[in-house]
């Protein structure tokens, strides 16, 4: 039964990356792999069923290939870095089309809109755990939300994913300004104790200063 659910997820991918989210029902499903449209039924109830642990089938698989890449980061630049890279293995294999597909899917399916939005909650808290380990001790940390910092990269990576597909240009440069941000902060961080007291001063003095306007 499990070697079937597995084939039936396979198969699901594979129509979702050829035939898109609009192209996609039983038959087509079980076209694939020659099976009989019944089993979509027997084994997810309902093809959103179906698509929907696909979804999250294909978020582990992902996960667990770069964890082991995440957990080598020591820098922003470098966790930006390591976004581009997976970005353009992401975009060979076709999964930054496949991710197009599920979050289109997600506008009509509301049990495909729960699961996209537990994959993108599933990368968003990878990309914390390497924000909070980057930044212990940081002159800015008592200033960042973390959390959310974390949620903007995720939307920033979603977002220039599917950019590219349409301004693969402008995706190189916003690509470019992030490597920037990276460099800032790695210049920053080398400017040594009695600099780093200063920046800290300055920006708790600016938020002090927004927050009584």
């Amino acid at each position: 039964m499990g070697d079937t659910r597995e084939r039936l997820m396979d198969a699901a991918i594979s129509a979702l990356k050829r035939q898109g989210i609009s192209g996609v029902s039983a038959r087509s499903i079980a076209g694939e792999i020659g099976a009989n449209q019944a089993l979509v039924f027997y084994h997810f109830k309902t093809v959103e069923g179906l698509l929907a642990a696909a979804a999250l089938r294909e978020t582990g698989l992902r996960l667990e290939r770069y964890r082991e890449r995440f957990a080598e980061v020591r820098s922003l630049r470098e966790l930006l870095t390591v976004g581009q890279e997976l970005h353009a293995r992401e975009l060979a294999e076709g999964n930054v089309a496949l991710l197009g597909q599920f979050l289109a899917g997600a506008t009509g399916y509301p049990q495909l809109a729960e699961v996209s939005a537990e994959a993108l909650r599933l990368w968003t808290a990878e990309i914390e755990a390497v924000l909070d380990r980057l930044f212990v001790g940081h002159p800015l940390a008592e200033f960042l939300d973390l959390a959310g910092l974390a949620r903007a990269v995720t939307a920033g990576f979603v977002g220039l994913e599917l950019y590219e597909g349409v301004d693969p240009a402008g995706a190189a440069g916003a690509f470019g300004a992030l490597d920037q941000l990276g460099l800032l902060v790695e210049v920053v961080d080398g400017l040594g104790p009695v600099v780093s007291r200063a920046v800290r001063a300055t920006v708790r003095r600016q938020v002090r200063n927004n927050g009584a306007e």
